[in-house]
């Protein structure tokens, strides 16, 4: 009995999914426990999403899941089948970067370059709930209809990713930009 036991703990279960990532569906045969940062690394090679902390403190493997953010690290992959997920590579369109990718470029949104692919991916997140009026912890009057996007606003409202050479004047900058149009698509 007991080498019965473990002839079954030695196979892994695995289950057939399918992600829609950046518009293309991915059928994958995963084991349940796969993180959707590990599928979008390990099994479909999309690395562009950064695998920091693995344990949901750093943002560098912020997605895009439904148009809202989610740390990749802290999803199973199971879990978001039919749900739309954006990646970095995702957010540029025909060639054109994004107007995040080209601002954060500009405005030297970044130094060693780890962490910009989950800032890129949280501030286009952060600039949907903020245009939906969604308020932070910071907002000074949550009743107001219109917010202003202010630094304290995006710092804030970017504070779960973090940077570990302090860029964070540079991905302001970017953000503001994007966020009043300076920067098409």
């Amino acid at each position: 009995m007991d080498s019965e036991r473990t002839t079954l703990q030695d196979q892994p279960c695995t289950v057939q999914i399918t992600l829609r990532i950046n518009g293309v569906d991915h059928a994958l045969d995963v084991e349940p426990r796969v993180s959707l940062l590990d599928a979008f690394r390990e099994y479909l090679h999309l690395t562009g999403t950064k695998k920091g902390c693995n344990q949901g403190a750093c943002g560098a493997c912020t997605v895009l899941c439904d148009g809202e953010r989610i740390l990749s690290c802290m999803a199973l992959a199971v879990q978001y089948e039919g749900a739309e997920i954006v990646t970095v590579e995702g957010l540029a369109s025909d060639g054109i970067l994004h107007r995040l990718q080209a601002a954060f470029l500009e405005h030297d949104g970044f130094q060693c370059g780890y962490c910009t692919p989950g800032q890129i991916c949280s501030a286009a997140g952060m600039l949907g709930e903020f245009r939906k009026g969604l308020p932070s912890a910071v907002t000074a009057d949550v009743s107001s209809e219109v917010m202003e996007l202010t630094d304290d606003e995006i710092s804030e409202r970017m504070s779960g990713n973090l940077c570990r050479c302090g860029a964070y004047v540079g991905i302001r900058g970017a953000i503001r930009q994007a966020f009043e149009g300076g920067l098409k698509p």
